[in-house]
C-alpha cells in the first residue's frame, strides 16, 4: 500500500519551467527542503515534485520508467521537433529507437572521422588568421557554427552543399544564429521541414549510394524487416537530430573553453596530453577516446554545466518516491545541475576538478549521480558521437594554439531549454 505522506515545499506557487528564474528557485528550494520537495504550479493547478537523490532518479528513469511519460514543457519542444525521438512515447518511441540505434554504432561513428577533422582544421586555420591579425576569437559563437556544420553534413552529406548552392545560403544556419527558442524560432525552424521533405523525395528518385544519417534513416527497417519510416517520421527525426546534435555539443564546448580559461594550469595539462598523443590525421575514434585527461575535462565541464539541465517526467499511475506519495498525473522534475553538485556524492562540488573522473572513486560513484546525457532507456542516443566531436575539437585546437581569455571572471548564463553561456567568450589565440 502506498504512503499518503506528502513532501515539504514552499508556501508560494511557482511554475518550474525552463527559465533562469527556475534555476534560481530550484537552488533555493533544494537548500531549504532537501532532496525531494514539491512546488505548487499555478498554471497547472497541481503540485510539481522535484527529486535530487540518485536513488530516486534511478527509480524514475530506470526501475519504474514504464510508469512515466514525458512531463511539463514537452508541448513547447514538440512545436520545435515534432514527434521525433525526444518527444515521442510508448510503442512508437520504442519502434523509432530500435530503428535509429544502429546508426550510432561505433563502427558507423568511426566513419565520420574525416568530416569532424576537416571542419575543425578549417576553423583552426581561421583562428590562426585572426590571431595573426591580433583579433580575438568569439569561442562561443564559433563552436556553435562549427558543431552545426558537422551536424548538418553528417545528416545530409553532399546534399547540404547542393541545397546551399540552390538557395544561395544555408537555410539551417538559423539554428546557430538565432539564440531564442521561442514560438517565432519554432515557426522558422519547422518551415524547413519542406526542404527536408524535398531532399527525401529527390533521394528516392535518384537512388544513389550515400553515407550520412539521412540515408541510414531512410534505409532503416523495423525488426521484421518490412516497415520503413514514413516521410513525416523521417522529417521529425531529422529535425530532432539537427537540434539535439548541435545544441548540447555546442554548449558543452563553450562551457569547457570558459572553464579552461579560468584554470590555466588545467588548460596546460590538456595541451601537454595532445602533444603526447598520436599525430595521424584524421583523429580516429579510438585515438580520441585515449585522451584520458581531456575526456575528464569534458566530463567535469558537463558535470558543472550540463546543457540538459532540467528533465521532466509525468506519472501514469500513482507512485511513491523517497517515502512520499506521488499522485497519478504528477509532473516530476529532475535537475542535473543540482544533482551534479550534490554534496553527498561530490567532494568540493563547486570546484572544477577533472581528476575526479580519473580517480578510483569514479568507478565507485553512484551511477545516477551523473546524468548529463540522461540514463535508462531514454539515454541520449548520440552521446558517443558528441564526445567524439568534442575530443577531436579539443585535440585539434589545443595542439595548435594557446588561448588567453580577455575576461577570466564569471559570465552570465541562460537556463532555458539548454544551459548555455549568455556572455561572449572573447579570447586571444596564439599559435604554439
Amino acid at each position: 500500500m502506498l504512503t499518503t505522506a506528502t513532501p515539504p515545499g514552499p508556501a508560494e506557487g511557482f511554475d518550474l519551467d525552463g527559465t533562469d528564474e527556475s534555476l534560481r528557485r530550484l537552488n533555493e528550494y533544494s537548500a531549504a527542503y532537501g532532496d525531494l520537495f514539491r512546488v505548487f504550479s499555478p498554471s497547472r493547478g497541481a503540485h510539481d515534485y522535484v527529486i535530487n537523490h540518485p536513488d530516486t532518479v534511478k527509480h524514475v528513469l530506470l526501475s519504474n520508467h514504464r510508469n512515466y511519460t514525458k512531463g511539463a514543457g514537452m508541448d513547447r519542444v514538440k512545436l520545435l521537433l515534432g514527434n521525433g525521438l525526444i518527444t515521442s512515447e510508448g510503442d512508437f518511441w520504442r519502434r523509432q529507437r530500435r530503428m535509429i540505434q544502429p546508426s550510432f554504432h561505433r563502427r558507423v561513428l568511426e566513419r565520420f572521422d574525416e568530416l569532424i577533422g576537416e571542419v575543425n582544421e578549417r576553423y583552426a586555420d581561421r583562428w590562426a588568421a585572426q590571431g595573426a591579425r591580433g583579433e580575438p576569437v568569439d569561442l562561443g559563437e564559433d563552436v556553435s557554427e562549427l558543431t552545426l556544420e558537422i551536424t548538418l553534413r553528417a545528416i545530409f552529406g553532399e546534399d547540404l552543399a547542393r541545397l546551399t548552392a540552390e538557395t544561395g545560403d544555408n537555410p539551417f544556419d538559423v539554428v546557430a544564429k538565432e539564440s531564442d527558442r521561442d514560438l517565432r524560432f519554432a515557426y522558422r525552424f519547422r518551415s524547413l521541414c519542406r526542404l527536408v521533405g524535398q531532399l527525401i523525395a529527390r533521394r528516392r528518385r535518384e537512388d544513389a549510394e550515400r553515407f550520412d544519417f539521412l540515408e541510414m534513416l531512410m534505409q532503416s527497417r523495423t525488426r521484421d524487416g518490412d516497415e520503413a519510416m514514413s516521410d513525416a517520421e523521417l522529417i521529425d527525426e531529422v529535425m530532432t537530430l539537427i537540434v539535439a546534435g548541435h545544441e548540447t555539443t555546442a554548449a558543452s564546448l563553450a562551457w569547457t573553453w570558459y572553464l579552461l580559461g579560468r584554470h590555466p594550469q588545467i588548460a596546460e595539462a590538456v595541451r601537454a596530453e595532445t602533444d603526447r598523443a598520436e599525430t595521424r590525421r584524421p583523429c580516429s575514434l579510438a585515438a580520441a577516446e585515449s585522451l584520458a585527461w581531456t575526456h575528464g575535462v569534458l566530463q567535469e565541464s558537463l558535470r558543472l554545466y550540463p546543457p540538459g539541465w532540467l528533465f521532466t517526467r509525468r506519472t501514469i499511475e500513482a507512485d511513491e518516491l523517497g517515502g512520499f506519495a506521488v499522485p497519478a498525473g504528477t509532473d516530476v522534475f529532475i535537475c542535473p545541475y543540482l544533482l551534479h553538485r550534490h554534496p553527498g556524492f561530490w567532494e568540493r562540488p563547486e570546484e572544477f576538478l577533472p581528476e575526479r573522473f580519473l580517480a578510483a572513486d569514479a568507478v565507485e560513484r553512484h551511477r545516477f549521480a551523473y546524468i548529463p546525457f540522461s540514463v535508462g532507456p531514454r539515454h541520449c542516443v548520440g552521446e558517443n558521437l558528441s564526445m567524439f566531436e568534442m575530443l577531436v575539437h579539443m585535440y585539434t585546437m589545443n595542439r595548435r594554439f594557446r588561448f588567453t581569455p580577455l575576461d577570466r571572471g564569471p559570465i552570465e548564463f541562460e537556463a532555458q531549454i539548454n544551459l548555455r553561456p549568455r556572455s561572449k567568450l572573447m579570447t586571444m589565440v596564439e599559435e604554439r
